[in-house]
C-alpha cells in the first residue's frame, strides 16, 4: 500500500524526528496541536507537520496513525482514538509505537478491535532519525505490520518480527531494560559514592579498572534528567514485563525510583537541545543527592 497521509501523535523529540523523516519521503504528515505547548508547536513546524483541528479529522484523513507518546499516556490516547472513530467511514491503521509492555499493547489492541481499527504493535530503538550513527529501528509485529514497510528508509529501518501482537513491544522492553536500566545503576552508584564520601576514591579506581563504565558515567549521568520524567513510566512497563515473565521486577522499579529523583532536580526542565552540555558528572551528582528522599536530614 502506498501511504499518502500519516498521522504522528505527537511531535516530541522522537515524534518530530520520525515525522520529519516520513515527510522527507513525500508523505503528508498530520497532527493535532490543540492544547500542546509552544515547544511542541515549534517541533511540528520545524518538521513540516500539517495541523488538523481534532482527532476526528485526523483519523478521517490519515491512512496510518503512529502513537509516539510517553508510555503512561498510551492507553488514554487509544481510548481517545476509539471514541473519535465513531461515525468515521474509512478508518486508519493504528500503530502503537510507545515503550509499553506486551500486556499493555494487547489491551490497546482489544480496544482498537472493538472500534473496528486495525492494529500494529511496535517499539522504537535508537535515537531519532539522523541524530545517531545508525538508522532508527522501528520494530513492528501483528497481522497488519506489513504496512509499516512503506516507511522504511530515510533514516529509519522497519524491522518485522512476526504476526503476534506483543512481540515488538517485548523487543523494546528487554532492550531498554539494559540501556536505560544500566544508566540508572551507574547514576545510583555515583549518588551512593557521593553520599558516603568516597566518590573521588572510586573515580580513581574506576578509571583504573572500569574505564568503560566511568566513560559512560561521565557521558550519560549528566544528560539523564532531560528525559527522566518520561522514562519513569517506561521503567514501570519494563518491570511489569519482567514480572509477567517470572523474572524479578525490582531492578526496574528501582530504576524508576532513580528517574524520579532526577525528575525532581532543576535539570529536568531542560531538553536534549537546551541542556548544559558543559555540566560534569560530578557537578550533576552533587545536585542529584540533594533531591534524594530524606535529603537534608544528614548522611
Amino acid at each position: 500500500m502506498t501511504l499518502k497521509t500519516v498521522a504522528v501523535m505527537s511531535p516530541g523529540d522522537m515524534g518530530e524526528g520520525i515525522g520529519a523523516s516520513i515527510r522527507g519521503q513525500g508523505i503528508d504528515v498530520i497532527t493535532v496541536l490543540s492544547g500542546r505547548s509552544e515547544v511542541t508547536r515549534k517541533r511540528a513546524e520545524r518538521a513540516g507537520f500539517r495541523e488538523v483541528p481534532d482527532l476526528g479529522t485526523l483519523i478521517a484523513e490519515a491512512e496510518l496513525v503512529l502513537s509516539i507518546l510517553p508510555p503512561e499516556k498510551a492507553e488514554q490516547f487509544a481510548d481517545e482514538i476509539s471514541e473519535a472513530a465513531k461515525g468515521v467511514d474509512s478508518l486508519p491503521v493504528f500503530a502503537e509505537m510507545n515503550a509499553i509492555s506486551p500486556m499493555t499493547s494487547r489491551r490497546i489492541a482489544e480496544r482498537m478491535a472493538a472500534a473496528g481499527i486495525s492494529y500494529i504493535d511496535g517499539g522504537i530503538i535508537g535515537w531519532a532519525p539522523f541524530k545517531g550513527g545508525s538508522p532508527t529501528r522501528l520494530y513492528v509485529s501483528g497481522p497488519e505490520a506489513g504496512l509499516m514497510d512503506a516507511l522504511d528508509g530515510n533514516g529509519k529501518k522497519v524491522m518485522q518480527v512476526g504476526d503476534e501482537i506483543g512481540r515488538a513491544s517485548a523487543v523494546k522492553m528487554v532492550y531498554a531494560s539494559i540501556t536505560k536500566g544500566t544508566d540508572t545503576l551507574l547514576t545510583a552508584a555515583c549518588m551512593t559514592a557521593e553520599q558516603l564520601g568516597v566518590r573521588q576514591i572510586l573515580e580513581q579506581e574506576w578509571a583504573s579498572s572500569q574505564a568503560d563504565a566511568l566513560a559512560r558515567m561521565e557521558r550519560r549521568v549528566p544528560a539523564l534528567p532531560a528525559d527522566s520524567g518520561r522514562w519513569i513510566g517506561e521503567m514501570e512497563e519494563i518491570a511489569a514485563t519482567y514480572a509477567e515473565s517470572g523474572v524479578t521486577p525490582h531492578f526496574h522499579k528501582g530504576a524508576a525510583d532513580v528517574y524520579r529523583v532526577l525528575a525532581a532536580t532543576p535539570f529536568a526542565a531542560e531538553t536534549r537541545e537546551t541542556m548544559d552540555k558543559s555540566r560534569t558528572m560530578r557537578e550533576s551528582v552533587e545536585v542529584y543527592v540533594t533531591h534524594l528522599p530524606g535529603a537534608g536530614r544528614g548522611k
